[in-house]
């Protein structure tokens, strides 16, 4: 098929989160009842790639979390970024940011953890961030009572713009030591 491409970039293009080679193949055999194979569909991924570095262009392909997605170009962010500020009528709280914060650097935990470390009941910033669909039950914790445990998901990394969870920043790089007292010590 010539213009395999072109069913390949509309998927990616019709995709609301990245999409994995797993489902571009499927869907182009589905649709042509045509095996084709992965290096096929990297060849032309490939090509698509490479059309979208044009300068020209507000929008690349990228690869985020083991798919493919259009994606604004950086150059646009800051405008990018007020529209989405006049837009979002439902941001997160600093209660779910924390508790977001803390599952995304504890995961797997259960939501007593996550209360022990904020000092306060996390049912609501937990329940809403399930329904935003940024964490996930990840499993059954081993202790008493088998309390269900948290992590994030394949959303939050598409949010966040990373590939896995090795790419949050480490705590060390972002504690602020302005307000320490004292000559810090080797």
């Amino acid at each position: 098929m010539e213009d395999i491409e072109q069913y390949i970039e509309a998927l990616i293009f019709a995709s609301e989160q990245g999409i994995r080679m797993e489902e571009i193949l499927y869907c182009l055999q589905a649709a042509f009842e045509h095996d084709y194979t992965a290096d096929e569909i990297n060849k032309h991924i490939d090509n698509i790639h490479t059309k979208y570095q044009n300068e020209s262009l507000a929008v690349e392909m990228v690869k985020i979390n083991s798919g493919f997605q259009f994606l604004t170009k950086k150059k646009y962010h800051a405008v990018i970024s007020l529209l989405q500020l006049q837009r979002s009528k439902k941001k997160l709280s600093q209660a779910a940011l924390e508790t977001l914060a803390i599952i995304a650097y504890k995961q797997p935990v259960t939501k007593t953890d996550v209360e022990q470390i904020r000092g306060v009941n996390c049912d609501y910033s937990i329940q809403k961030l399930l329904e935003k669909e940024l964490i996930a039950i990840t499993g059954k914790s081993e202790s008493v009572g088998k309390p269900i445990l948290y992590g994030t998901s394949s959303l939050f990394m598409d949010y966040f713009g990373i590939n896995s969870i090795n790419e949050l920043p480490q705590l060390k790089e972002i504690t602020d030591n302005s307000s320490a007292i004292g000559e810090p010590t080797e």
